[in-house]
């Protein structure tokens, strides 16, 4: 598999997409949701992590079986390395954030991801943003600080943490549009695992509580559900265009919601639901234009 192949689409694949995304979606939820009790349970963020890319090989395994063994190689290990430590402090710090903030509350905010990478794509890209699009990542934020809603009452401050850590992922996604310039995703992949282990592995030591059987059948299932929902992201995009796919990333909120409702008994406020919908909308409106100037640059409407 090379860098070119992800963005090859077949006309005929986009109902691949779309169910490789919503299974991804509802993975994605399912994994946080273990997360969030692991973190209940007593687990420090660092040992959730470092379980999660312990079990997370088997789809590294996987995937360079499917791929060859050669796509290890690489001549920016440096590169990979930032990239892998952005990626796990960002999954760190959502998984820490889950303790305290309600998961769909935690799932609304980390909606304002796209907006983050718009922005950040200006600095690390070089790339250019109208001003339609900047008035676009704007309004996704007015939708974030209407769901957080700082000053009242209910306001919880560990929210800010759910912030930093999209924030971080942000940098990690738009760095990894930079470096997919020249490698492949099962490079990126297999590196981002590896690094993971090796920067959480002394911290997992640090904070080490023993696990239990059930508390190891949930760090499996976390490891297993988490990779394969990565490669079916990619999958997505490569069969579908981004204008299709990423709002289908916003189904997670009514996952979080499910879930949260019948495991914890969160009710998501009627704030929450408002702001989604606003970030939901200006995240849509970004995927679209992007898509269509994509379009404009490859001569293809």
């Amino acid at each position: 598999m090379d860098a070119s192949t992800i963005n090859s689409r077949d006309a005929g694949s986009v109902a691949q997409g779309l169910v490789a995304m919503w299974v991804a979606v509802a993975s994605f939820s399912i994994a946080d949701a273990i997360a969030k009790w692991q973190g209940a349970e007593g687990f420090t963020a660092v040992q959730i992590v470092f379980f999660r890319y312990v079990f997370g090989l088997v789809p590294v395994a996987i995937a360079l079986w499917y791929a060859g063994i050669e796509q290890v190689r690489t001549r920016r290990p440096l590169a990979h390395v930032l990239r892998g430590a952005l990626m796990s402090v960002a999954l760190a710090g959502f998984f820490w954030g889950l303790n305290y903030v309600p998961l769909a509350e935690a799932i609304a905010v980390a909606f304002t991801a796209p907006l983050f990478i718009t922005a950040l794509s200006v600095p690390v890209l070089g790339e250019r943003v109208g001003i339609t699009r900047w008035l676009a990542v704007i309004a996704g934020f007015i939708g974030m600080l209407v769901i957080m809603r700082p000053g009242a009452d209910t306001f919880e401050p560990e929210m800010w943490i759910i912030v930093a850590s999209t924030a971080v992922f942000a940098l990690g996604i738009t760095y990894t549009r930079r470096l997919a310039r020249t490698e492949t995703v099962t490079t990126m992949f297999t590196w981002t695992t590896g690094v993971s282990l090796l920067l959480f592995a002394p911290l997992a030591w640090w904070t080490w509580k023993v696990p239990e059987t059930d508390h190891v059948a949930g760090f499996a299932v976390l490891g297993l559900i988490g990779g394969a929902a990565h490669y079916l992201v990619i999958v997505a995009y490569r069969n579908a265009p981004a204008a299709v796919v990423a709002p289908q990333e916003y189904i997670a909120l009514v996952w979080g919601a499910i879930i949260g409702w019948v495991i914890w008994s969160e009710v998501p406020s009627l704030w929450t639901w408002a702001g989604a919908v606003i970030v939901a909308g200006a995240g849509g409106f970004i995927a679209l234009r992007e898509t269509r100037a994509a379009r404009r640059k490859t001569g293809v409407e």
